[in-house]
């Protein structure tokens, strides 16, 4: 086995754009930081960064119904709708900040404006829309939010949905001018082109990280095999970040920290209905998002969504979950059994056994036709012909399942950051709402891994001029807020403010 002569700051495992927010981050920070990547595939950007395997849209919760859940006394619960909101604005001030120091040279490669719509039927859904409606926008980053139950504005606002519509139907709808679509894939591999022509970042393709073990008190060793020749060697860091979308969980497993014992996964893969149709295709310019069914898990709230993707726009309705063992899409089908380990199999348990209704809504999507999910497409558009569409299989997303001292194991569909008790090894487990949200969660990486870094007042300054509110609430300052949405608006070449 190689071991190579150069000890490094920092390794990433995985090419994705959790990785290469955080070494472009750091790289801006301080430019002397040694850092080298390793992606498993040819290329990068290949799994859950790709246009296709994820949703394109800029998560600002201002229409994923499953970010404001109603209570049992009635009230809306908007609290993670405005922590999401925060944590996109963070994203954006960032490649603002890229686009103002010419390192991205056209915003529109990868974002545009788009509107959001939240969208329901029937007269408890339309009830709780509009005390959704009134809630979020008695909050100032929501004020602009419109509100409707009338036909021939929504026929305006997304034509196609309404066509063939009763007149005496009720629905109601939400819709936000400041939405955005973006291209997470066309954004990662701007980033890793900077990383490695700016920055002179080492991004070793076609290496596959195999396991990580202790070097001494202070530092580790990434093994690391060649799939080429298959050849082993090993690098030596300060701190490893392990950011492999659903490869996270076998790498982390295979480090002796006790942090992430207990921790298990679940996979599920996503598919789109995409339409072959330019002319419906070109009748719609909207993101609309409608409720979750019955026993849906919240990741399945049905959409139907403008995309640009490879340069061309697309028209996509879904998602319907899939299964596979795999953890990720280039996987092995051995990825699910190979993860059960004796601390995690009471957590696999817990939540398989308090989750009945989630494994038949699971089979039950497995199972269905084409013509099944036509119908369920035909919910938004009524006309909708089966020659029209054809399915697309997405990217795996693994979910996460961790200890609960009452239910044995719960599942969850946000994102978590596991890191030893020194911050030398960081990993980032689960999916939604993953890229939109990137740059807020490499923030906490950094403060986990490089508190004393963070700390200094050449960083704290870099990162007030990179993303003004990276460390404070919006609401604390509105006015101050208003002027950076405004200029990063102006910058990303969005029209929504201007």
């Amino acid at each position: 086995m190689n071991k190579t002569n150069t000890e490094y700051d920092l390794i990433c495992a995985g090419g994705g754009i959790m990785s290469a927010s955080l070494a472009l981050m750091l790289k801006l920070i301080d430019p002397e930081i040694k850092i080298i990547i390793f992606e498993r595939l040819d290329k990068i950007a290949q799994e859950s960064t790709k246009a296709w395997n994820n949703a394109g849209t800029g998560h600002s919760a201002f229409c994923e119904l499953n970010y404001t859940p109603e209570q049992e006394d009635g009230s809306v619960d908007i609290s993670k709708a405005i922590d999401t909101f925060q944590q996109f604005e963070k994203s954006k001030q960032f490649w603002a900040h890229l686009t103002s120091e010419k390192l991205i040279k056209d915003p529109k490669s990868f974002i545009h404006s788009i509107p959001h719509h939240a969208w329901v039927r029937g007269e408890d859904n339309v009830e709780f829309l509009e005390k959704r409606f009134e809630r979020m926008s008695s909050e100032f980053m929501f004020e602009e939010m419109e509100f409707t139950k009338d036909h021939e504005t929504m026929k305006k606002w997304f034509p196609l949905i309404m066509k063939d519509r009763e007149p005496d139907e009720k629905m109601a709808a939400t819709r936000m001018e400041l939405g955005t679509g973006v291209n997470f894939g066309s954004l990662t591999e701007q980033y890793f082109e900077l990383l490695e022509n700016h920055f002179k970042v080492p991004v070793i393709r076609n290496t596959e990280v195999l396991d990580i073990d202790p070097d001494g008190p202070e530092d580790w060793s990434a093994i690391v095999k060649d799939l080429n020749t298959g050849e082993k060697s090993y690098y030596d860091a300060e701190h490893i970040f392990i950011g492999a979308g659903g490869g996270a969980l076998p790498l982390l497993q295979k480090v002796k920290i006790p942090e992430k014992n207990g921790y298990g996964g679940f996979p599920v893969s996503g598919q789109w209905l995409s339409c072959t149709n330019r002319d419906i295709i070109e009748q719609h310019d909207a993101k609309v998002y409608s409720k979750a069914g019955v026993d849906a898990p919240p990741m399945s709230v049905p959409h139907l969504d403008s995309r640009f993707i490879d340069g061309k726009k697309e028209l996509l309705f879904g998602p319907f979950a899939g299964f596979s063992t795999k953890f990720l899409k280039e996987g092995s089908i051995l990825d699910l059994p190979k993860s059960l380990r004796f601390d995690n199999i009471p957590s696999m348990w817990g939540v398989f056994w308090h989750n009945l209704p989630l494994t038949t809504y699971l089979i039950d999507q497995v199972r269905m036709s084409h013509e099944d999910r036509v119908d369920e497409l035909k919910v938004f558009l009524k006309d909708a012909k089966p020659e029209d569409w054809e399915l697309k299989v997405a990217g795996q997303r693994v979910q996460i399942i961790k200890r609960d001292k009452e239910q044995g194991g719960v599942l969850e569909f946000g994102t978590d950051v596991v890191h030893s008790k020194d911050g030398k090894i960081t990993a980032l487990l689960g999916a939604s709402p993953g890229a939109s949200t990137a740059v807020h969660i490499m923030l906490e990486v950094m403060q986990i891994a490089f508190p004393e870094k963070v700390r200094t007042k050449v960083c704290r300054k870099q990162l007030d001029k990179m993303i003004p509110f990276w460390n404070r609430d919006v609401r604390e300052d509105k006015d101050g807020f208003k002027a950076v949405q405004e200029r990063t608006s102006k910058l990303l070449q969005l029209d929504a403010l201007h």
